[in-house]
C-alpha cells in the first residue's frame, strides 16, 4: 500500500446551510493530525434525492392541509434512499472545495439518490486516513439528518478519486454494494493480487471504465492491471473498454453515461 503520509482523527462540524433538507446542503469536516492540530477542513456537499427537494420548494409556495404529508412522505423516502459516495479527481489542484463543485454535477445524474461528495486537498488525500474518516464522518451525518442509519454505500471515483474508491473499500466503516472507478490506475496502491485478496474486497461489485486515449494513465499499463484485478477479486468485476475514451469526467459523462448508470443499479 502507499505510505501513509499522515495518521489522523476528525472532528466533524455539521453546519447544514440549507433548510430542511433542500439540496444540496453543505458541512465542513474538521481533519486533524497526529498531534491534534488542524489539518485541513474538508467541504463537503450532500445532495437529496429530487424529490425530497421538490416537495420542500412546493411547500413552501404554498399553504395547503396537503404540505405536511407531501413533506412526510418525501422525508421517509430519504430515509430509504441509496447513497452514493463521489471522489474526485485533481487533488493535487489548489482548488481545495471540489467535492461541491464536481459533486454538483454529478449528482444530477442520480435524482434518486442521496449523493456525498467530500473535498479531498494534496496531502490530504484520499490515500489517508483522515479523508476516509472525513468520508465516514459525513455519512454520519446524513444518517442522523434523516433519521435512519447508513449501513451500505456505493462508491464512484474518477482518476485518483478511484484510489479513494479502492481505498474506502478496505477501511471504511460502510459495507461497499457497487463501485466504479473511472480512468483508474490502481497500481498506485500496490500489486493487483495483494489488493483483491483482502477481505473487505470480497464483497459487491466492481466496474472499471477505461479509456485507449488515456493521456495521464496510458492503457497499456492500466489494463493489464484491471484485469489481474478482476481474476483475483472472486466477485462481480467487469472492466469496460473504450478505445477513444479520454481521461477526464467531462468524456465519460457525455459519451458513456450508459455505462456509469449501470455502474450503480439500486
Amino acid at each position: 500500500m502507499m505510505k501513509r503520509y499522515f495518521a489522523v482523527a476528525f472532528l466533524l462540524a455539521c453546519a447544514f446551510v440549507a433548510n430542511a433538507f433542500a439540496s444540496p446542503d453543505s458541512l465542513m469536516v474538521d481533519v486533524r493530525g497526529a498531534t491534534g492540530t488542524l489539518s485541513f477542513q474538508s467541504p463537503t456537499g450532500i445532495w437529496w434525492p429530487k424529490a425530497l427537494e421538490n416537495a420542500s420548494a412546493k411547500g413552501k409556495k404554498t399553504r395547503t392541509v396537503k404540505r405536511p404529508l407531501t413533506v412526510r412522505t418525501a422525508r421517509e423516502s430519504a430515509r430509504q434512499s441509496s447513497v452514493v459516495v463521489w471522489f474526485h479527481g485533481g487533488m493535487g489542484s489548489s482548488n481545495c472545495a471540489k467535492g461541491l463543485v464536481a459533486g454538483e454535477d454529478f449528482a444530477d445524474f442520480y435524482p434518486g439518490k442521496i449523493v456525498v461528495s467530500v473535498s479531498a486537498c494534496r496531502e490530504n488525500h484520499w490515500v489517508t486516513k483522515g479523508m476516509i474518516d472525513a468520508v465516514d464522518a459525513a455519512l454520519d451525518s446524513v444518517a442522523a439528518r434523516r433519521k435512519s442509519p447508513i449501513e451500505k454505500v456505493s462508491l464512484v471515483g474518477i482518476s485518483d478519486g478511484s484510489l479513494g474508491v479502492l481505498t474506502y473499500s478496505l477501511e471504511g466503516r460502510r459495507a461497499v454494494e457497487n463501485r466504479l472507478l473511472m480512468s483508474s490506475f490502481g497500481g498506485f496502491l500496490g500489486e493487483p493480487q495483494a489488493i483483491a485478496s483482502q477481505k473487505k474486497m470480497q464483497s459487491g461489485r466492481f466496474r472499471f471504465l477505461q479509456g485507449g486515449k488515456d493521456r495521464l494513465y496510458p492503457s497499456d499499463k492500466t489494463v493489464s492491471w484491471i484485469t489481474e484485478f478482476c481474476k483475483a477479486v472472486q466477485v462481480d468485476c467487469e472492466l469496460r473498454f473504450d478505445p477513444e475514451g479520454e481521461h477526464d469526467w467531462s468524456y465519460w459523462k457525455n459519451y458513456r453515461m450508459d455505462w456509469i448508470r449501470d455502474a450503480i443499479r439500486k
